[in-house]
């Protein structure tokens, strides 16, 4: 008995054995389950490839990001900028080769009710004539007078840049009624805009040149506009800079409306722009000769160089070209204006420069549109003027020799009585 258990055992101990030498030998295996926590490979879609990562957004220039960058929301009208890109690649009507009295998509109102008989008294209330760019268009302004006998006095009044003086000056103009028509050339938008709105009350109104927060005047002049100079004169960087390009942009002052929307529009392209361009720096110059080199030299001891400068005006561009002369660093790309100075500098030194214009010759167009409303004749209630451009191509033909350094090119005075020398020239 004894015997025959004993036999039993050897037999099931010798087929375990067996089993576990073919498990050993690897006869047959079972892979082992994934780890919970080991993750799954992610699937690739239609959006994003397994094999193509996402593109990474364009980084902002650090210079966009400046105090000086910021774009006041009251100034900026998407409207107002579409309808400033349309026009800049239309035609204007009107008279060929008189763009003072050009006009693009007007719409005229009836000015019927203010006809009356002459002669008559223009009073003009003018933000200021304390920059070459407004001495040209007061000068032009009063040539235009002169071509008009029937406009026996035109009474002006100067703010000299001051708001306060300005609000002042137009209410003593409306108290006084001597004048036929008013023209207003404002300081700043704002403030105002309430001063002109009560005379919109007592006399037809016309503005020009900067705008203001109201549609009562009759007539607002001004060309195209500060949407369009800021896009020309950046769209010319962008287009034209190579790789790495660090842009300097130097603004004259905030708080009036065109400087705002010239500013506004550059900014917009330079955010779309490649990642080529590197805005460094966004400044106010105040219009201070001294101020902006002083601007250039701390951003090239910064940067070690500056290869284009944008400007929302011309006034101070030579004086930024003067400041890289002064470091021993090649020109920049420029964006200047029609002044002179700026025109003759990049010619000599054959410059890649461009003018994005805020013609002069729209000083003319506030005295014509006064008669054509006393007249009683329709005009534009917006009269839209165009706004040429100077390019490398055009330049040779609008040097003036014979005009002083601060004389703009646009002026369109050329033609007038007593040109050149009552603009200064020779």
């Amino acid at each position: 008995m004894l015997s025959t258990i004993s036999n039993r055992t050897w037999v099931l101990l010798l087929a375990l054995v067996l089993v576990f030498t073919l498990v050993a030998c690897g006869g047959e295996t079972n892979e082992p389950a994934p780890a919970a926590d080991t993750p799954a490979e992610p699937a690739a879609t239609a959006d994003t490839p397994a094999d193509t990562p996402a593109e990474p957004a364009a980084p902002v220039s650090a210079g966009l990001t400046n105090d000086a960058a910021v774009v006041a929301s009251e100034f900026f009208s998407q409207e107002q900028y579409d309808r400033s890109m349309r026009q800049m690649t239309l035609n204007p009507e009107g008279p060929e080769g008189e763009p003072w009295v050009q006009y693009l998509e007007a719409e005229f109102v009836d000015t019927s009710a203010y006809a009356k008989e002459g002669p008559y008294t223009f009073c003009f209330s003018n933000a200021g004539v304390n920059n070459p760019w407004r001495v040209v268009g007061w000068t032009t302004m009063q040539a235009e007078v002169d071509l008009h006998p029937e406009i026996t006095e035109l009474i002006h009044v100067d703010a000299q840049g001051n708001d306060e003086k300005q609000i002042s000056d137009i209410a003593d103009l409306v108290a006084s009624g001597n004048c036929d028509v008013l023209i207003v050339s404002p300081n700043t938008t704002a403030a105002l805009t309430p001063a002109v709105e009560q005379a919109c009350e007592v006399l037809p109104v016309i503005v020009f040149d900067r705008g203001v927060f109201t549609e009562c005047p009759v007539s607002f002049v001004q060309p195209i506009g500060g949407y369009a100079f800021g896009e020309t004169g950046a769209r010319y960087i962008i287009d034209n800079c190579g790789d790495d390009c660090n842009v300097l942009a130097l603004r004259i002052l905030p708080g009036v409306d065109v400087l705002e929307e010239r500013w506004a529009s550059a900014k917009i392209a330079f955010e779309g722009a490649g990642s080529n361009i590197n805005v460094i720096g966004v400044e106010f110059g105040d219009g201070d000769n001294a101020k902006v080199k002083s601007i250039v030299n701390d951003y090239l001891d910064r940067f070690g160089r500056i290869d284009a400068v944008w400007m929302d005006a011309g006034a101070t561009a030579v004086a930024a070209l003067e400041a890289f002369e002064d470091a021993g660093q090649p020109y920049p790309i420029i964006v200047g204006e029609d002044q002179q100075d700026f025109l003759v500098k990049w010619q000599e030194n054959d410059l890649s420069g461009i003018s994005p214009t805020f013609p002069t010759f729209q000083w003319r167009t506030p005295i014509i549109a006064a008669l054509r409303i006393m007249n009683g004749e329709e005009v534009p209630a917006v009269w839209r003027l165009p706004q040429p451009t100077i390019t490398n191509e055009n330049l040779d033909q609008y040097i003036q020799p014979n005009m002083p350094p601060l004389h703009y090119a646009m002026c369109g005075c050329e033609g007038m009585p007593d040109f050149p020398t009552r603009w200064g020239g020779q």
